[in-house]
């Protein structure tokens, strides 16, 4: 076995034997890597699932060799004293020989590509906001206090050339200007996005499935495709709910559960997805009323709006899993009637 620290230029790789006694620990040049490898037997290497982990997997796969992938937070508690590469690569390797790890999968060319669209379009959105705060926040510093909401900024580039144009400094109109500028682009590259992922969800089996899930459109559908791993290495709906950070944070100790907030670990645009599509769930069935009978009913009677959308989420969550585990689409639980 070999446990390997990846970085950008300098690796560390250390190797045992099967009984766990150190075989080497080296440092290799980033051009050397793959050549390193290339006279090693195969082997099981075991690398960190940080930046760049999946592409050096892949190849080292092609090499003839088995990579396992470890989340960087199982790997911290097995780094003996001070941390150095060569004490991470000697723990990566000691962490990969637990009978009980955890393992991330190796992900395509193809997926990484696919989450690419939802990276992109979560940082265009981010600037957008960061954009509309900016706008909203000069404006104030004149006077202006301009409503919440994207749609009321878009107005601003007419205001600009009628009163309120008249009311600001010419440098400040021409500052505004760009930003608004700036704010229609963002707009039309995150159309052109939806539009991708629109497409993308209309071709992908999997996420037409998913789309039939209450709560769950074509960005959660496509993005739960890309981005999760494979249902079959989750026993149970929990465990893909407990991947997502939507189980509650246990304290319990002395026989005696104690449950907090939800864990919020694992991934965070799934998980924000998921948690988005619950709360139009639950909106809806506030104005409109929920099933007579059903469990969202029950929920809505007696617990907080939010942490009814929460624990829909976490249902969602479940049902995602077994549509994927079972490859079926989603059939709605009738209701018997009182």
């Amino acid at each position: 076995m070999i446990g390997l620290d990846i970085a950008k230029h300098v690796f560390h790789a250390h190797g045992s034997d099967a009984r766990g006694h150190q075989v080497f620990t080296r440092k290799i040049a980033r051009g050397k890597l793959l050549d390193f490898f290339a006279k090693q037997p195969r082997c099981l290497v075991a690398l960190e699932a940080c930046g760049g982990a999946h592409h050096w997997a892949r190849e080292l796969v092609h090499l003839g060799h088995e990579v396992r992938l470890i989340p960087p937070a199982y790997v911290k508690p097995f780094v003996k004293r001070q941390k150095n590469d060569a004490a991470d690569a000697e723990a990566i390797c000691e962490a990969a020989q637990r009978p009980n790890m955890r393992f991330v999968a190796v992900k395509s060319e193809e997926q990484q590509a696919s989450a690419l669209v939802f990276r992109a379009r979560d940082l265009l959105v981010r600037q957008r906001t960061q954009l509309i705060n900016a706008i909203r926040g000069h404006l104030t510093e004149y006077g202006w206090v301009a409503p919440k909401g994207r749609s009321y900024v878009a107005l601003l580039g007419d205001l600009l050339e009628d009163e309120l144009g008249s009311s600001l400094p010419e440098a400040a109109r021409a500052m505004f200007r760009v930003m608004l500028g700036m704010l229609e682009v963002l707009d039309g590259r995150i159309a052109e996005l939806d539009k991708e992922i629109a497409r993308r969800a209309r071709e992908d089996e999997v996420a037409r499935r998913l789309m039939t899930i209450p709560g769950i459109g074509p960005i959660a559908a496509t993005a739960i495709a890309a981005l999760a791993p494979p249902a079959q290495s989750f026993k149970r709906g929990r465990d893909f709910a407990a991947w997502l950070g939507l189980t509650p944070r246990q304290m319990s100790t002395g026989g005696k559960q104690k449950l907090g907030a939800i864990s919020k670990m694992g991934e965070r645009t799934l998980r924000r997805l998921l948690i988005i599509g619950s709360s139009a769930v639950v909106m809806q069935a506030s104005r409109r009323g929920a099933a007579k009978g059903s469990w969202l009913e029950g929920m809505l009677a007696r617990k907080p709006r939010m942490l009814v959308t929460v624990a829909q989420a976490n249902k969602t969550a479940r049902i995602v899993w077994a549509l994927l585990v079972k490859n079926e689409d989603y059939r709605a639980r009738v209701v018997a009637a009182a």
